[in-house]
């Protein structure tokens, strides 16, 4: 049995280590057993090519090699999808694989599942069911379309499970909790500081990359301005993202004077710790507001929609947008009213476990009684 796991994002590298690793254990045991073992191939895109933001997470993680390395990066959404497309495409002719897996929503989510279903081959697909309801973000785009198309949908929560049902997608449909909580439980124990000096406990962790705020002057300006201010009060460590930085340098941002603690691109360990270690989050990304509940910090979100809306109807998680009026409101406001971390939104943190079991099971017969064509099937 083989399956080709396609990864480009470093979010996709830290779920994969998990169901890596799930596969590398359910083969131990089934070679015990002399049963056939799961064979995975993972091709990396390199749509996250910047060591920092690619190669570490390897390194650290202990995800194993990419078989191939396709090496599209730095394109429009269009054009590195459609090389992508390309390239996979022949990597699925030259290893005629039982399966695709996918993760997540990146222009790699949408390449890797064209790519197999022209060629008949199922996919599976892990965080499925997420919606934002914003067809602006091309992250969007890429999560329905994959759904759509996909065989197997894993699910992380409940509510990705209802965005199914609602969309008429009931086949096949597994809530086997969240493989980033998996990762969290993991490698908590691993963390490393960064380098540099922070004021453990007290330090404000932000992070921004999204194509809606790097790419509008007035967005990216708004929370900048909204950060200079905080800054004053208490330590703002940024991690820089790439895109972000050049974004900065465009609009003559004066970086090495700014009162917010920048610092490069970290890695997996490195976030964790840093995580663990500050009192609040601030992100416009999808994965660290949850990183945030998993450390059991309150996170403002600066985005106007999250496809997390748990986070936010158990008061973990605050929409602040990208107006620094509106960032500052919904900083005092959390800042007076910490949330009590006592909720279980994300499984029992054995998801990889599930998702390479069931993986299995679908391969060795596709007809499985796990699988009923007319009702949703739910695991945590």
């Amino acid at each position: 049995m083989k399956i080709v796991t396609v990864i480009g994002a470093r979010p996709q590298f830290i779920k994969a280590a998990v169901v890596s690793r799930a596969i590398s254990k359910l083969n131990i045991e089934r070679k015990k057993e002399n049963l056939k073992l799961l064979d995975e191939v993972i091709v990396h895109t390199g749509q996250h090519y910047d060591k920092n933001m690619s190669d570490i997470f390897f390194t650290e993680m202990k995800i194993p090699k990419p078989t191939y390395n396709l090496g599209v990066n730095n394109l429009s959404h269009g054009a590195m999808t459609g090389q992508m497309l390309e390239k996979i495409e022949l990597v699925l002719i030259e290893q005629k694989p039982d399966l695709m897996l996918v993760y997540g929503d990146t222009d790699s989510t949408l390449a890797g599942a064209l790519a197999a279903v022209k060629l008949n081959i199922p996919i599976a697909h892990v965080e499925a069911g997420l919606r934002s309801y914003n067809m602006f973000m091309p992250e969007e785009v890429n999560r329905i379309l994959t759904d759509r198309i996909a065989t197997l949908l894993f699910c992380p929560t409940e509510q990705a499970v209802k965005n199914l049902m609602n969309e008429d997608l009931t086949k096949y449909v597994l809530n086997c909790g969240d493989v980033m909580q998996d990762a969290a439980i993991f490698y908590a124990n691993r963390a490393t500081p960064p380098p540099g000096c922070f004021d453990i406990g007290l330090f404000t962790l932000c992070t921004i990359h999204r194509a809606e705020n790097t790419d509008n002057p007035e967005r990216i300006s708004g929370i900048f301005r909204a950060l200079e201010e905080i800054a004053l009060e208490r330590q703002i460590v940024l991690p820089l993202h790439p895109r972000t930085l050049s974004k900065l340098i465009n609009m003559d941002y004066d970086i090495d004077n700014s009162k917010i603690h920048i610092i490069k691109p970290v890695g997996y360990l490195e976030m964790q710790w840093l995580l663990l270690n500050c009192n609040l989050v601030m992100t416009d990304s999808g994965g660290v507001q949850k990183e945030a509940y998993f450390s059991k910090k309150p996170c403002l979100t600066l985005r106007n929609e999250t496809e997390w809306t748990e986070l936010v109807e158990q008061g973990y998680n605050k929409l602040v947008g990208f107006v620094t009026n509106d960032i500052m409101e919904g900083y005092r406001a959390i800042t007076k009213n910490n949330p009590k971390f006592d909720k279980k939104l994300y499984g029992s943190g054995n998801a990889g476990n599930l998702i390479a079991k069931t993986i299995v099971k679908y391969l060795e017969n596709a007809k499985n009684k796990l699988f009923n064509n007319n009702s949703t099937t739910q695991q945590s």
